[in-house]
């Protein structure tokens, strides 16, 4: 069984933060001033994290509660551009300068990294693939320019992180613009990857609706747990469900348990509580198929707010553990883990 962690800013803490992805986790751990790196090609390899969704994640500078580590904010749509590029050729320069990664751009791609994790295989011959998803519309000049991004790499396309030209984000009223509308059209045309995270409650509605393409909530954690914009509430839930979707479970602390203090032990979050999370999802929706990990593990957090067991991306194989201790089935625990993320690669990606 292998992982896939919908939901890792690898591009994002290269570019902010200056980590190198190839260069083990501790390694790069100097400064208490920083989030701690918690990700890297061998920790996800150790914990046999298959396949990763890389955000491109670009922030403008009006966005309140900017860190001071924060590098590069974009003050137009341009500038937004140029940012998710840099990005989108990090991505790139790793693939090309590394024969253990690969992009992940279509069907065969997939079955090919599929097939180094199995059994028959050694170690040496493992791939880590990478699907790039585009965490924020904004750097799309207008809809039409999805065509370049596709061409570029590009798989999964999240149209909001905070407020974009295309639609309202997590804590905000605002609803699918005329533009977002029109982005959906374009998407469902070439069945791009459509992730609701961090949407309004209105444009995830409206978007549940309209596209008519695969989609996913890759990194959503459900508001029983916390109430929060970012969290996706029961009719959400169970609307992403009927449309066949799935939803990422965050391994961050604030999303997973209520009362939550990371100066009070006695609040402490483990790997038990990312459990309940999944358990609630699969509860409310009366399956298994719907629910997956979308870690958000190198989130700019600080590792106080990770569960206790977790400290690099290799302790993302304990999930499956605690899984089968509450009662899980192996297969069920790896449809969790790996197999409803990929039904819906398999759903978008195109063939050849």
């Amino acid at each position: 069984m292998v992982i896939i962690d919908a939901q890792q800013n690898i591009a994002f803490n290269a570019q902010q933060l200056g980590l190198d992805y190839t260069r083990w986790a501790w390694h790069q751990r100097q400064s208490a001033d920083e989030p701690p790196a918690v990700t890297s090609l061998r920790d996800n390899m150790l914990g046999r994290v298959a396949i990763v969704f890389g955000s491109l994640q670009v922030l403008p500078e009006t966005a309140v509660g900017l860190p001071a580590w924060q590098r590069y904010t974009y003050p137009t749509a341009a500038d937004a551009r140029q940012l998710a590029l840099w990005q989108l050729d990090y991505y790139r320069r790793l693939a090309d300068d590394h024969d253990s990664i690969q992009l992940i751009l279509t069907r065969d791609d997939l079955a090919a990294v599929l097939e180094s994790w199995s059994d028959e295989q050694s170690i040496e011959q493992r791939k880590q693939g990478i699907v790039v998803k585009l965490k924020g519309a904004e750097p799309i000049s207008e809809p039409m320019q999805i065509e370049e991004w596709l061409e570029n790499g590009v798989r999964i396309v999240a149209p909001a992180w905070g407020q974009t030209r295309y639609a309202g984000s997590a804590g905000t009223d605002g609803g699918l613009t005329r533009l977002g509308y029109e982005l959906l059209e374009v998407m469902a045309d070439y069945e791009v990857l459509l992730d609701i995270s961090a949407m309004s409650e209105r444009a995830a509605a409206d978007a549940l609706d309209r596209y008519e393409g695969a989609i996913i909530a890759s990194h959503s954690n459900p508001r029983r747990f916390h109430h929060s914009p970012r969290c996706l509430p029961e009719a959400l839930i169970r609307r992403l469900a009927e449309r066949d979707g799935a939803m990422g479970i965050m391994v961050y602390n604030r999303f997973l348990r209520r009362d939550w203090h990371p100066r009070d032990r006695q609040r402490q979050v483990s790997v038990a509580h990312w459990v309940d999370a999944v358990d609630y999802v699969c509860q409310l929706t009366g399956a298994v198929e719907h629910v997956g990990l979308g870690s958000n593990i190198d989130g700019g957090y600080p590792l106080s707010a990770l569960p206790i067991e977790i400290d690099t991306s290799s302790d993302l194989w304990l999930l499956r553990r605690r899984l089968l201790e509450r009662g899980f089935t192996e297969a069920e625990a790896s449809a969790i883990l790996g197999g409803n993320m990929l039904r819906k690669l398999n759903q978008s990606l195109p063939d050849g």
